[in-house]
């Protein structure tokens, strides 16, 4: 463990990495914590480095800015290529860990914290982490969201990566964005004692109302549907619209918001259908102020991923969660637990079936379902104040700063 102290002429330095290859919930995380930590380190400034396509839609708080590097798609037969570029993804990662370290040595840290992926994506964080533990300046983070994966396939995972080794030999720190009554991501990996003291618990990361006001708030109550970044969520919609077309009768009116990233021809086809359904379902592609629309929504439809979880919990939002089991069984760990303590309605196929009935009874209860406010632990939501707290703590900075 380094002895590195902040020095007094300087606000900190924060760089976030993440990885991104898919999907929106690293970046968002990311954002959300650049944004506290920037808004309580006085002259503090964060960098956020990310693979995400859509990075440039978000807008980002004085004093926090990103880097996006060049993207990678996962193929079909779950192998990686450039999302744009003509070079193989040996070239694609070469190039991305040079833009990574570039960022880091001339950025010069103070604090590191990198997003789920000890290694980064292929590894190629490893020799910026090398560079940095010879710079002895930052201290290194890894955040690990509140479930990874079930047990048995997470060990395989790290055990093929060499994920452990790596996090036991960089990390100053893991920071696990959950609460530890409710699950350990790690449990699984024989962690040592060592790296047992460097774990600390958050709690979830609570979610603040965006300035602006959504562009497609409806004027009328609605349930809000959303499947994330929308690249694996069209049994969601598919499952909402079905519970539409079946019964006429059904309200409250929906709002689906399918994310940046369906696949644009299953768009048009949800297009046609949500069409002949007007005015009861309006659709629209992506709104980043994806907090209002949650907010002043009557209960939300959502797949249950991190991200939304958190933003559930809250704006106190009733919601019915349908979580996918491919290709990790993350969300359906935080559905299942989550149901146990009361903060949502889960719908599982196998258990309730996946008839259009089984959504549209679950959708008209929902104004009636209680709120999750008063289910939760002590702490639940204090992720990004505890956050907060570990990082002045590591960079011996005053509480009051």
């Amino acid at each position: 463990m380094r002895d590195g102290v902040q020095q007094a002429n300087r606000a900190p330095h924060i760089l976030l990495y993440s990885h991104d290859t898919f999907g929106l919930g690293h970046l968002r995380r990311s954002r959300a914590i650049a944004e506290a930590l920037v808004s309580s380190l006085q002259g503090s400034s964060a960098l956020i480095l990310t693979g995400s396509p859509v990075a440039g839609r978000f807008t980002f708080p004085p004093g926090v800015d990103h880097i996006r590097m060049p993207g990678v798609v996962k193929t079909v037969d779950a192998d990686y290529v450039s999302e744009s570029l003509n070079l193989d993804i040996e070239q694609t990662t070469a190039l991305r860990a040079s833009v990574i370290l570039a960022a880091a040595v001339t950025f010069n840290p103070d604090i590191v914290i990198v997003d789920k992926e000890p290694a980064g994506f292929r590894g190629e964080l490893t020799t910026t982490l090398e560079i940095l533990k010879e710079m002895g300046r930052a201290k290194v983070v890894l955040g690990i969201r509140d479930i990874l994966d079930s047990p048995e396939a997470l060990s395989q995972e790290w055990e093929r990566k060499g994920a452990l080794d790596i996090a036991d030999k960089f990390y100053d720190q893991f920071w696990v964005y959950g609460d530890q009554s409710i699950y350990n991501p790690l449990q699984s990996l024989g962690l040592s004692d060592d790296f047992k003291k460097r774990m600390h618990y958050t709690g979830y990361l609570r979610r603040a109302v965006p300035h602006e006001t959504p562009a497609a708030l409806p004027d009328k109550p609605y349930v809000l549907v959303t499947p994330g970044g929308g690249g694996d969520g069209e049994a969601l919609v598919d499952w909402t619209l079905r519970a539409y077309e079946d019964d006429p009768t059904l309200q409250p009116d929906a709002l689906i918001v399918y994310g940046p990233f369906l696949n644009g021809e299953r768009r048009a086809a949800f297009d046609q259908r949500v069409a002949a359904l007007e005015p009861r379902v309006t659709a629209v592609g992506f709104d980043s102020r994806m907090e209002g629309l949650m907010r002043n929504a009557v209960g939300v439809v959502a797949m249950g991923g991190y991200n939304t979880f958190c933003e559930i919990l809250s704006f106190d939002c009733r919601a019915v969660i349908a979580p996918r089991t491919v290709p990790r069984m993350e969300q359906h760990i935080r559905a299942s637990v989550a149901e146990e303590l009361g903060l949502i309605r889960m719908l599982d196929r196998e258990r309730d079936g996946e008839g259009p009935e089984v959504m549209a009874r679950a959708i008209r209860e929902l104004p009636s379902q209680a709120p999750p406010s008063g289910r939760a632990p002590a702490g639940f939501m204090d992720g990004l104040e505890k956050i907060i707290s570990l990082t002045k703590s590591l960079l011996n900075v005053p509480a009051k700063a």
